[in-house]
């Protein structure tokens, strides 16, 4: 596919003085500078993200009303239930509650919904087993902010509700205003006794962009500096790697107090002081591994996530509070199989889908339906269908008359908003902005996927189908090196909202291209009197277009091991004939 090249720009004399107020390079000066930060305080800030830069857990809505309430059930020994969710986010979410009020000395219960049987979010039968168990508080993680009904049938029962999440409300626009203008959307809440939800706080505060994870951790936090609460400032810390990782599974801006936490966390989950934590990382086969958030994301996530998708996800709550080696062993080993069995499940469902593309085409948007698709994994087959063709892809499983599906977009695209515009033929839908769960009846899906081509080809201009490869900086070969690296080094974690830096260089002469390996292409590259090696991979099948004596590349410096040596190498992610 066809990749639009950008390259940020910035007043070189800004440059300039950014490199000297803050002692840095000017490669790295621009990179900082294209991603908002601009200061030399700001620059010290992002690269060293200290625990001291934590916010105070009280700036979130209703914390404070949330903790006051849980102090009364503790002082009352009223029984508690923590409603989590199925993924690795509101598993993690659902562990550090449950710790947290466990250390307190609190009669805890709780419980995750099966994504086959219950569905995704707090609903009214969660309440009546609650009302079984005898339970007088329901704290949702993760979830809950459009149960209204559920927190309204739990009022009716006498059980109240503290309501923990990230996602976004309901909005529901005024009579007579255009449904688009956020200025005219109304709220639409739960009468809850709390809502500890950053969505209901400004929008450009630091913890605007927080993960299920981390509003439970700034609910320890919070609990860690009221006196009253049997709980210290070091038990809330302990809780970082589970934080950590549902930081990195929900895919959340890893900016502000998401950078904090993530840094820190990394050191948490390396010390792997929770056997659960430890046997994860020794069937992931990390045990000798530099932890880095990528590495994690498709090693340990996978096979946290697998078992909510195919199987029973209580055993994760299990891992991740058990004190047994012996046990947190077996139940890693357990998840590991399951995850094998998910990606031969979604490879299958994903072949169906790519063949049902090939067939009828596709226009703005894609939208998929299949019956006996597993609902645990349209979403993996959503995420890869929109990379593959760019595009917004809704992948539907069918049982009976209704259609349930993932959703996952591309930048640009805010999927709440469109689906919004289909609310009067959806039976639900939520989550976020780039990934989102729907409901529909299958009578409407011809309705919705006329409508939803629509509302993309009107929200989109045409260059928004072609990926962009966002050049960071623009550098000569002689300003690569190992101190560049190592400066480089200290922008990670790296993710969504702060991905590895990509560089360009332009005019380079090709010696000795060859295919190497599994369809690399290797070569040397050389800029006057300076040349590094160079390493495409899976690049094979562009090796004719190497015709050029000159090309322009993107790529990631890198410090390449091999035989006990190690030596400088462009990892690269794009070229093109010098222009």
């Amino acid at each position: 596919m066809n990749k639009r090249w950008l390259v940020n720009r910035t007043n070189p004399e800004y440059v300039n003085y950014l490199t000297k107020a803050a002692s840095i390079s000017p490669v790295l000066a621009q990179i900082l500078i294209n991603r908002g930060i601009k200061t030399a305080g700001a620059v010290n800030s992002f690269l060293n993200p200290a625990l001291t830069g934590l916010s105070d857990p009280f700036e979130l809505p209703d914390m404070k009303v949330a903790v006051e309430r849980i102090k009364n059930a503790l002082s009352r020994r009223e029984r508690v239930l923590v409603h989590g969710d199925y993924d690795t986010d509101g598993l993690t979410s659902t562990a550090i509650m449950v710790h947290a009020l466990k250390t307190m000395g609190m009669d805890v219960h709780y419980f995750i919904p099966s994504r086959l049987t219950h569905g995704y979010g707090f609903n009214p039968p969660a309440v009546d087993m609650a009302e079984a168990l005898g339970v007088k508080l329901i704290i949702t993680v993760d979830c809950g902010i459009t149960s209204l009904d559920a927190v309204a049938y739990a009022k009716e029962k006498g059980i109240a509700v503290i309501i923990t999440d990230h996602h976004e409300p309901i909005r529901q626009s005024a009579v007579g205003t255009q449904q688009s203008d956020p200025r005219s959307q109304e709220l639409l809440l739960p009468d809850a006794v709390a809502l500890v939800n950053p969505k209901l706080g400004a929008a450009n505060c630091r913890t605007a962009t927080l993960s299920g994870a981390g509003v439970a951790f700034k609910v320890a936090q919070a609990f860690a500096l009221d006196h009253d609460l049997p709980f210290i400032v070091d038990d809330s810390l302990s809780l970082l790697d589970l934080a950590a990782l549902g930081t990195i599974a929900d895919v959340v801006p890893l900016i502000n107090e998401n950078r904090i936490i993530l840094k820190q966390g990394l050191g948490y989950i390396r010390n792997a002081n929770r056997p659960g934590i430890k046997s994860l990382l020794q069937v992931s086969g990390l045990g000798e591994r530099d932890l880095r958030a990528a590495l994690l994301s498709f090693t340990m996530v996978p096979r946290i996530n697998a078992v909510g998708r195919i199987g029973d996800a209580v055993d994760v709550i299990r891992l991740f509070l058990s004190d047994s080696a012996e046990e947190t062993s077996c139940i890693a080993d357990g998840l590991d199989r399951m995850n094998t069995e998910r990606q031969r499940i979604e490879e299958a469902v994903y072949r169906e889908a790519l063949s049902q593309v090939n067939a009828k085409g596709y226009d703005a948007a894609i939208v998929l339906h299949g019956k006996g698709w597993h609902t645990g994994v349209v979403g993996i087959v959503a995420s890869r269908i929109a990379e593959e063709f760019y595009r917004p892809a809704f992948v539907f499983t069918v049982t009976d008359d209704v259609a349930k599906g993932s959703v996952r977009s591309v930048p640009g695209f805010d999927l709440c908003k469109g689906l919004s515009e289909c609310r009067d033929i959806l039976i639900e839908f939520g989550g976020h902005k780039q990934a989102a769960g729907v409901r529909l009846y299958v009578s409407n899906l011809p309705a919705f996927e006329e409508r939803i081509n629509g509302i993309v080809r009107d929200s989109l201009e045409k260059e928004d189908f072609i990926p962009t490869v966002a050049i960071d900086a623009e550098v000569t070969l002689s300003e690569v090196n190992a101190g560049l690296i190592r400066e480089l080094s200290s922008l990670e974690p790296f993710g969504y909202g702060n991905p590895e830096p990509l560089l360009g260089a332009r005019r380079l002469d090709i010696l000795n291209p060859r295919i190497v390996g599994n369809n690399h292409i290797k070569m040397k590259l050389k800029q006057k009197s300076s040349s590094l090696d160079a390493i495409g991979f899976a690049m094979g099948s562009l090796f004719e277009s190497l015709s050029s004596t000159s090309v322009d590349v993107v790529f990631t410096p890198t410090i390449n091991e091999w035989n006990g040596s190690r030596y400088l190498q462009m990892n690269l992610k794009a070229f093109r004939a010098s222009v």
